[in-house]
């Protein structure tokens, strides 16, 4: 039997609920439900285990650990593990990082997110790793964690715990804005700043602030639309 049915069509029919489904691992999932439920996993280290960079000793304790590798490792080259204070998405977060580490690395490896942390081209040419630093787009592939402290860090994951946030990310998901995922992240936090920036932004106003980042597959169409839809209603307060 032949369906009439075309490769649009079926992404159309699919698109919201692939969304809701298939980014869960690209650091804006869960964001359909409850937005109590995605503010408690947007940090999703609260006690972190510091581990002893020569005998692998964990403890919860910097302090420990600091006294535990002067008193038994006094000759040891690698030099004092770093512990790094950091406020994401509104909570401060004490991670052990090596200070070549990027923030990418960082909220990755220490922190546990996984939304705009994935490693892409790593190179800060493609976009998909961009955050909000003190509420301005960054590359965390291209900014040392030691830069870091003192600033407010938002992530994707953050932006869609928020309940003002949440027509952006339907918006998203009605327009499938997102297919392979990769790019979504980083274009959804710049959706952000681009609607605080403007308001109501043009379609040439969201493109240039968007030319930045790379999407493979082509929907740069319905991010300018996604995020114009989701102005509107943060806008009206709806």
């Amino acid at each position: 039997m032949a369906y009439d049915v075309t490769r649009r069509d079926f992404l159309k029919a699919g698109g919201v609920a692939g969304f809701a489904a298939g980014v869960a691992g690209l650091g804006i999932g869960s964001i359909l439900g409850t937005p109590e439920t995605a503010l408690a996993e947007t940090v999703t280290v609260t006690d972190f285990v510091y581990t002893c960079p020569v005998c692998g000793r964990k403890t919860t304790d910097y302090d420990a650990l600091v006294k535990h590798f002067e008193e038994e490792h006094p000759d040891a080259s690698s030099g004092v593990p770093q512990c790094v204070e950091l406020m994401i998405n509104g909570n401060v977060v004490k991670v052990q990082a090596e200070p070549h580490w990027t923030l990418r690395e960082t909220l990755l490896k220490a922190v546990g997110l996984t939304g705009n942390a994935k490693e892409m081209c790593d190179r800060g040419g493609c976009g998909s790793c961009t955050v909000l630093i003190d509420g301005v787009p960054a590359l965390s592939c291209s900014t040392l964690v030691v830069e870091c402290p003192g600033k407010q860090i938002e992530t994707s994951e953050g932006i869609a715990a928020d309940e003002r946030w949440r027509p952006l990310v339907e918006a998203y998901a009605k327009h499938d804005a997102m297919q392979c995922g990769y790019c979504t992240p980083g274009q959804f936090t710049v959706a952000k700043y681009i609607i605080e920036k403007y308001g109501q932004p043009t379609e040439e106003q969201i493109r240039a602030e968007l030319a930045g980042n790379i999407c493979r597959c082509g929907t740069y169409k319905r991010h300018v639309e996604a995020i114009q839809e989701a102005a509107s209603a943060i806008e009206g307060g709806n």
